[in-house]
């Protein structure tokens, strides 16, 4: 027998776990779900607060509370940086939507440029002065109608003066996107190494990215250099959690 709010929120996300409520679908109303368990509705207020704070569920206005969407696209790891792609076209972003089966357009990323001075981590990442000018290229990409992720790049502007990467129009700098541009300028991107943790948004985030109560982003940090190690790109990056499925694979070293 059911005597409090944990405890039912236990059994509600057991059975969504289990697929009795598949994503999108909605949990039976709170006065139901009290009759049944024979408890009181402010108890079963408090379960989907807790299934809310798991980001489990979401509570819409006129629909009741609706399990959430498991995540729709794949974020590739290495693949998705592959030569053969951005050379030929496919910027990364699409990499992730060819790989989820997703139609994708250029529209899908806006694109905002302008110059800053350099904070301390774009300064050490680019190996210039804290204060001296970067480029700043900020970025929202969409599915469909629904946002999934910003990411903002950082260039020296010995790199990049006067080349698309410059240019503030929507969409990817050139059908190849960023690497494409710095590899006709003579800095072709060779390795990289990105960097992840999670925490919960910040008020400007849950708006841009239109976040239900609850969910955390994955914060993405990117260095890109060139074969001699001359450091090209540095990239931050906010990602929406539950969209992506972050997918990884490699050749395990000796």
């Amino acid at each position: 027998m059911i005597t409090g709010y944990r405890e039912l929120a236990a059994v509600l996300r057991d059975a969504i776990q289990r697929g009795d409520y598949p994503p999108g679908t909605t949990l039976p109303k709170q006065d139901e779900i009290a009759a049944e368990h024979g408890i009181n509705i402010n108890t079963v207020r408090k379960a989907v607060s807790v299934l809310e704070a798991e980001g489990l569920v979401d509570s819409v206005r006129r629909r009741g509370t609706v399990v959430r969407p498991r995540p729709a696209m794949k974020r590739l790891g290495v693949e998705r940086y592959a030569k053969s792609k951005w050379k030929f076209g496919l910027v990364a972003f699409a990499a992730d939507r060819e790989a989820s089966g997703r139609e994708w357009k250029p529209g899908d990323q806006t694109n905002t440029v302008r110059q800053i001075k350099a904070d301390s981590e774009i300064a050490e990442a680019l190996g210039i002065e804290t204060g001296a000018p970067v480029y700043e290229r900020a970025r929202l990409v969409k599915d469909g109608d629904t946002p999934t992720h910003t990411l903002t790049s950082y260039y020296n502007p010995i790199h990049v003066e006067g080349t698309p990467l410059v240019d503030p129009r929507p969409g990817p700098a050139t059908p190849g996107g960023g690497f494409a541009v710095l590899t006709m300028q003579g800095y072709e991107p060779d390795h990289m190494t990105e960097s992840f943790h999670s925490r919960m948004p910040t008020p400007e985030e849950i708006d841009v990215l239109s976040l239900p109560a609850g969910e955390p982003v994955m914060i993405l940090k990117r260095r890109t250099f060139t074969k001699d190690g001359v450091p090209i790109e540095f990239a931050r990056g906010v990602h929406a959690a539950s969209r992506f499925e972050w997918s990884y694979s490699f050749q395990m070293p000796d």
